[in-house]
């Protein structure tokens, strides 16, 4: 029975949680998740949990923030004047807004809180500073 290798592209299906219980997101009701081992295409817990494994095999892991989106960077949330934003742009907590960083690449940011006169933003990403566990079924193996 052929085990999941680098370079591999795989197909699973999985099931997210947090420490809570609370699902974060699931494929189990879409396509699975397709990616190429070893490509840095998904987190790195996520893709040596998979390594090793069999076709219709599941595993359930639980990733420290390191092995998942990293811990939270506290540089990363910062305060931005009203002033600087486009008239148009009203934002409210939880807000997705995107920002242009000096080297021209676009990050997104979260809208954490709303002064008078400033906003919060955190670039870090939602789950970052999460422990994370998986449920992870391997439905496709195929060499590539």
């Amino acid at each position: 029975m052929e085990i999941v290798k680098d370079e591999h592209n795989v197909e699973v299906h999985y099931t997210g949680t947090l420490e809570s219980g609370e699902v974060f997101d699931s494929s189990r009701e879409r396509e699975p998740l397709a990616f190429t081992v070893g490509a840095g295409q998904m987190i790195p817990g996520f893709e040596k949990a998979v390594r090793g494994m069999k076709l219709n095999e599941t595993k359930k892991v639980t990733l420290s923030p390191e092995d998942a989106y990293g811990e939270v960077v506290p540089e990363m949330v910062q305060q931005v004047p009203l002033t600087q934003l486009p008239p148009e742009i009203k934002p409210h907590v939880g807000q997705q807004l995107s920002s242009q960083m000096p080297d021209g690449r676009q990050i997104v940011v979260h809208v954490k809180d709303v002064k008078d006169d400033h906003i919060v933003i955190d670039a870090n990403h939602p789950l970052a500073g999460e422990s994370l566990t998986f449920e992870i079924e391997v439905v496709g193996i195929k060499e590539a």
